[in-house]
């Protein structure tokens, strides 16, 4: 019987980068994507979280935000893009339900 080995990592809660996007877009606002974007990243500055260059950030984003749009969580107007509440709640909610916290070490 032979043996699989998942090599990639599969990462299960959502980045930094759609926690910004939904949190901007639930405030029930449309923005076209560069305010959208200036918004996100001044966020992510904030955080100290926006690492790798201003145009990998927004290659992200623009690639989350499309995603997001394909999920139906978010509405796409011409240019312009609006947040869809229930759906964006759901967006980043882990699929189990649980939300992770930080794991205590036990001492033997």
């Amino acid at each position: 019987m032979a043996i699989l080995k998942k090599n990639a990592f599969s990462r299960r809660v959502p980045d930094l980068v759609t926690e910004e996007l939904v949190a901007v877009l639930s405030r029930r606002a449309s923005y076209e994507f560069k305010e959208l974007f200036d918004i996100v990243h001044e966020n992510l500055r904030a955080r100290n979280a926006a690492s790798g260059g201003e145009e990998m950030l927004r290659l992200r984003a623009y690639e989350k935000l499309q995603n997001l749009v394909a999920r139906g969580a978010v509405k796409k107007n011409g240019k312009k893009y609006k947040g869809l509440p229930s759906s964006l709640a759901k967006a980043i909610a882990p699929p189990n339900g649980h939300i992770p916290g930080p794991r205590l070490a036990t001492v033997k």
